[in-house]
């Protein structure tokens, strides 16, 4: 069972990274392509305008929250697939 719970972590984190990346590269292209500039990394900076910068974390907190909810959702799936099991610590809604 450790071996499991060791693996389904494992596969869990790693679709989470690609996904993360995934979308930040996604974000970062949509923004330069619709603001025509960087987006706004560091808000302490001084030329950093205050609305851009909530805008960009908004889109970019819940683009990558969304971003892992599938991840793990797919990774999930696939491990139920794979195993017949759900994954380990994974429980049916309502259970």
């Amino acid at each position: 069972m450790a071996v499991a719970k060791i693996l389904w972590k494992a596969l869990a984190v790693t679709s989470g990274m690609l996904a993360a990346r995934a979308t930040k590269a996604a974000l970062d292209k949509g923004w330069r392509k619709k603001v025509g500039d960087e987006p706004p990394r560091n808000p302490a900076a001084p030329g950093t305008d205050w609305k851009e910068a909530v805008v960009w974390a908004a889109a970019s907190g819940t683009a990558l929250a969304l971003a892992k909810v599938a991840a793990t959702n797919g990774a999930a799936k696939v491990w139920q697939k794979t195993t017949g099991n759900l994954p380990p610590g994974v429980e049916e809604v309502g259970a």
